[in-house]
């Protein structure tokens, strides 16, 4: 059965870190689905069954959290005591604020382009090189560890919440544009 006092890196037997051997949080994951299904549990009892699903739901909260990076760059700043406050969700990086005006004007306008969807991929490369240097750069902040870098870390994961939001939008309009065809 699954400790639930153990952190979220324990429960998959992996090191407290930012890199993560993926292929063994996925195997991993099945071992201990497999033990704790709701399905294994259908003819339990009721306090079996919903310790099972209690267990269940801890598993997959904790795999949807180390595979993202986003949301396990958040969970390692709180297990370093540092939460976010939702009402500090902003960068204060005026470059990158800037950066991602233009690259929001660029998606807006991309439609009236001559080749919108060359527009489209062209910008979601863009912001899939950014998201790529970004996590790089939070791996480098959280192996080091100190408070300076875990500031740091903080500050990328703000930056990545920007991003994935428009890489979103970005990928919507690529399905708005496919569909119009």
């Amino acid at each position: 059965m699954v400790d639930f006092s153990k952190n979220y890196f324990e429960l998959f037997g992996l090191p407290v870190g930012f890199r993560i051997d993926r292929a063994a949080l996925s195997s991993r994951y099945r071992d201990l689905q497999r033990v704790v299904h709701p399905d294994r549990y259908a003819n339990a009892s009721d306090q079996e069954r919903r310790l099972s699903l209690q267990q269940a739901t801890l598993v997959n909260e904790a795999f949807e959290t180390l595979k993202d990076p986003v949301r396990r760059a958040r969970y390692l700043l709180s297990l370093n005591g540092i939460d976010e406050d939702d009402s500090q969700q902003t960068t204060r990086d005026a470059a990158f604020l800037m950066e991602q005006m233009e690259l929001r004007e660029a998606l807006a306008e991309a439609p009236q382009q001559a080749d919108p969807h060359a527009e489209v991929d062209g910008l979601m490369r863009r912001i899939d090189d950014m998201i790529k240097s970004l996590v790089a750069q939070m791996a480098m902040q959280f192996e080091t560890g100190t408070p300076e870098q875990l500031e740091a870390a903080r500050e990328s994961v703000r930056k990545m919440q920007f991003l994935n939001k428009l890489h979103a939008e970005a990928e919507a309009l690529e399905a708005e544009l496919e569909e119009n065809l």
